[in-house]
């Protein structure tokens, strides 16, 4: 399975970036999507995830109520909707994929098998 990400950038605090994870080669059906992030000098930490089959979505705390996990019309892409951005935000941004997770494994990167290249987000205050 590959990803791509893509749909990062500049923008000022209080704007919007969709992001989107696109796989080739399989699509996403019985997979849980999540998206990472990176901020610079911090470790990777859960940003949102969802399970394909259910459509069933999980955030972090710092990005709940401003963020939104949504599939695509097709079942090869995943978005991450992200309204409200604020400088905290800013990271490089990477979708990661892989079947088989247990709930209480969902927020831990290691548990994923398939990582794209990652989209970097800059906010400006």
């Amino acid at each position: 399975v590959q990803l791509q990400a893509s749909g990062g950038g500049l923008v000022q605090a209080g704007d919007s970036l969709r992001l989107s994870c696109a796989t080739s080669g399989r699509t996403f059906r019985g997979y849980s999507v999540a998206w990472f992030r990176q901020g610079p000098g911090k470790e990777r930490e859960f940003t949102a995830a969802i399970r394909w089959s259910a459509s069933h979505t999980y955030y972090a705390d710092s990005v709940k109520g401003r963020f939104t996990i949504s599939r695509g019309g097709t079942e090869n892409t995943v978005y991450l909707q992200m309204n409200s951005l604020k400088s905290d935000d800013t990271a490089v941004y990477y979708c990661a994929a892989s079947s088989s997770i247990i709930l209480s494994s969902l927020r831990v990167p290691s548990s994923y098998a398939f990582w794209g290249q990652g989209t970097q987000v800059t906010v400006s205050s």
